[in-house]
């Protein structure tokens, strides 16, 4: 039997969530991801009993499936701010009832910035911020993935170490994971340009967090060099990482089953193009 590849984009969810499911299907998506809310709004809406039917239809009619949420921009579950951190949660455990709701297997989320705290003092609010949706996290099955990151600014996240920390913390409490970004951990330092080089950063992922908290990747050429800290998406291909290493994700055992997802910068008419070029490295291998 043929390994399902799962592969897409982060479509739009403009006038319904099931929207998001039939874009996918355009595109030749097996796979999406999308937000179940206005990601630039503390306020979200309640998922209502027409938008879930709805959302099943399309599910069934289409065939995706591994969809993944991301949560809100706006969140920042380490924030040194009373009144930010508050808006986080709050914002945060509403995502994750939609999640519910929907039945959507994976919410990614941005791990949080210091702004004006220490790394270590920012971990500790991540770890504190994710122990209090243990009851929720229980009502259903989606599993928190917490995003690797760029390095910019104060965010954390940006070394395997920092997600570590956190995973150690939570996992005997919530259902946790990692997303591994392309474009972010090349702009943090970790060279992804090769099959060689990549074996070594997933043996550093083994060994300091463990492959079997990985449970996706968002897929983005980078428009910076390595290390630079500055997270700038590329197409496939087209960036500072280069083909090989997209080759290397939809081939090796390893990875090969994990969903991923394009976040690349021009739409569905490049995601197109971009998951057929990524398709066709499976059936030519």
């Amino acid at each position: 039997m043929t390994q399902k590849i799962w592969i897409g984009a982060h479509t739009s969810a403009a006038g319904g969530v099931h929207n998001a499911v039939y874009q996918g299907r355009d595109i030749g998506a097996t796979t999406i991801q999308l937000f179940t809310s206005n990601q630039r709004q503390w306020l979200g809406h309640s998922i209502s009993d027409d938008e879930i039917a709805l959302w099943e239809q399309s599910l069934k009619e289409t065939g995706i499936g591994q969809v993944m949420s991301h949560g809100s921009y706006l969140v920042n579950l380490g924030s040194p701010d009373p009144e930010i951190l508050k808006k986080s949660r709050a914002a945060f455990h509403e995502e994750l009832k939609r999640c519910h709701a929907l039945k959507i297997p994976y919410l990614n989320f941005h791990p949080g910035a210091a702004t004006s705290s220490t790394e270590e003092e920012c971990l500790q609010t991540i770890i504190d911020s994710l122990l209090q949706v243990e009851k929720i996290a229980s009502d259903g099955k989606t599993r928190l993935l917490l995003e690797t990151a760029a390095g910019q600014g104060s965010c954390v996240g940006y070394c395997f170490e920092h997600l570590a920390i956190i995973i150690k913390a939570v996992k005997h409490k919530i259902p946790i994971g990692v997303t591994i970004d392309t474009c972010h951990i090349f702009a943090a330092g970790y060279d992804i340009r090769s099959d060689e080089a990549w074996k070594n950063v997933l043996k550093e992922f083994d060994k300091t967090i463990g492959l079997d908290h990985l449970y996706a990747f968002h897929l983005n050429d980078s428009v910076q060099e390595i290390g630079s800290r500055i997270d700038r998406h590329a197409p496939i291909g087209k960036g500072k990482i280069g083909i090989d290493s997209f080759r290397f994700l939809m081939t090796d055992s390893k990875t090969r089953a994990l969903p991923k997802y394009l976040e690349t910068p021009d739409g569905p008419e490049l995601w197109k193009k971009e998951i057929a070029l990524l398709k066709n490295f499976t059936e030519h291998k």
